[in-house]
């Protein structure tokens, strides 16, 4: 069972050939992680170990969990190519940990084991995790060959502030596996290195409006479909601010993320951002009241309590109204009855470039599912989604909004 947070990254892997490189850090125990999560993400994995490493994992170990040899030595004794073999296999390259020693190494072209040797000869991208002592990783040396591995597009994941196993607190230990597969998912999906990076503003959730210290009107909003598109977005290789209701969702590493309750609260910080966007994407369900008068004091039970309610604001064609040439506005509209001619109607009245319109009164797709379909809208055109997957939906819905700046 693929766990919660690869969910979302899980087919971007699917089927890649990754090449990692394991060295001598106490982190090495985590590459266990990242073999197991990989396979279970559907890639091939084959590990080189060092000869440090060897000290911290076995390649036993790493044997089971891959299903492949691992490869320690450059004198097997084999013939042919197998110093640069698994280069020239994989479709990325990934060294978690990365030591201190092994990044100079990289750096200055030493290869004087397998895995440099290999590395030496990739053509594909590689990746890097530094794990090391804070001081180590702060040494001009370390920064020095860093910023060499950088120029030459080599992708530098963490690491993150933290305990090391020394003891001491800092900038050093290596970042945790989920967040490596997924900044490696972003690698692999970013290949194109014409494609012109956007600037995406995507709000999510519910919103809510208190009644009484303990009690709130809301919605039935997860922040599933939202939080599809931010990953997609991400993986694609746009910059991304999620404004995000009262949810529990996992979101990519490193994005922006502002978090919001209230209806006007998510209206502020959208805001704030949007003149910062070239995209803005408003999957978020927003309450359409709020409370007028809410308690100071929890309600207590007897006869229901007279609730005055206002009207919230509309965030999408609040926003939309805004928009300059350069940006595109796409909306949603969950509808339970005359769903494509409600949302041609929202289309016109909002200012949208585009709407994805579902209907929610099945209880099989939208609010609270996995599973998503509907009715994409543009001015031009109306065409039937089938039911999906949100994470599938999300890829498709990325695909037809670049076709917005396009038209």
């Amino acid at each position: 069972m693929i766990p919660r947070e690869l969910m979302s990254i899980a087919p971007s892997l699917r089927g890649k050939r990754i090449l990692l490189g394991v060295t001598g850090s106490i982190a090495a125990f985590k590459a266990c992680d990242l073999v197991r999560y990989l396979r279970q993400c559907d890639a091939e994995v084959r590990v080189v170990l060092t000869e440090s490493g060897e000290k911290f994992v076995t390649p036993l170990t790493l044997e089971t969990l891959s299903g492949h040899r691992v490869l320690t030595s450059l004198w097997t004794g084999e013939l042919g190519n197998h110093h640069i073999d698994t280069a020239r296999w994989a479709d990325v390259a990934l060294v978690a940990p990365a030591t201190a020693n092994t990044l100079a190494k990289l750096a200055h072209g030493i290869a004087d084991d397998l895995l440099t040797t290999e590395l030496l000869a990739l053509k594909c991208p590689l990746a890097v995790a530094p794990a090391m002592n804070p001081a180590m990783f702060s040494n001009p040396a370390t920064q020095a060959n860093l910023s060499t591995l950088r120029a030459r597009g080599v992708h530098v994941i963490g690491p993150v502030i933290g305990v090391t196993s020394c003891g001491e607190e800092g900038l050093g230990r290596m970042a945790e596996p989920e967040a490596i597969l997924s900044y490696l998912a972003r690698i692999v999906r970013c290949e194109d290195p014409n494609k012109k990076s956007k600037r995406a503003l995507i709000n999510l959730g519910p919103t809510r409006s208190p009644i009484d210290p303990v009690r709130y009107l809301s919605n039935r909003s997860s922040g599933k479909m939202g939080a599809a598109l931010v990953w997609e977005a991400w993986l694609q290789g746009h910059s991304v601010t999620a404004v995000v209701g009262p949810v529990d969702v996992t979101l990519p590493p490193g994005i922006q993320v502002i978090r919001t309750t209230t209806a006007n609260e998510m209206l502020g910080a959208c805001e704030a951002e949007f003149s910062l966007c070239d995209l803005f994407i408003a999957s978020a369900a927003i309450l359409d009241w709020e409370v007028e008068q809410v308690a100071g004091q929890k309600i207590k039970k007897g006869a229901p309590p007279p609730l005055a309610l206002r009207t919230n604001p509309d965030i999408l064609a609040t926003l939309a109204k805004q928009k300059q040439s350069h940006q595109r506005v796409v909306g949603f509209a969950a509808e339970t009855e005359a769903v494509l001619s409600s949302a041609k109607a929202k289309l016109l009245q909002k200012n949208c470039d585009a709407l994805f319109a579902n209907d929610v009164s099945s209880g099989e797709q939208g609010f609270d599912r996995d599973l998503n379909g509907g009715w994409w809208i543009t001015l031009q055109e109306a065409t039937l989604v089938s039911t999906r997957t949100k994470t599938t939906l999300a890829a498709e819905m990325l695909r037809r909004i670049e076709q917005l700046y396009v038209d």
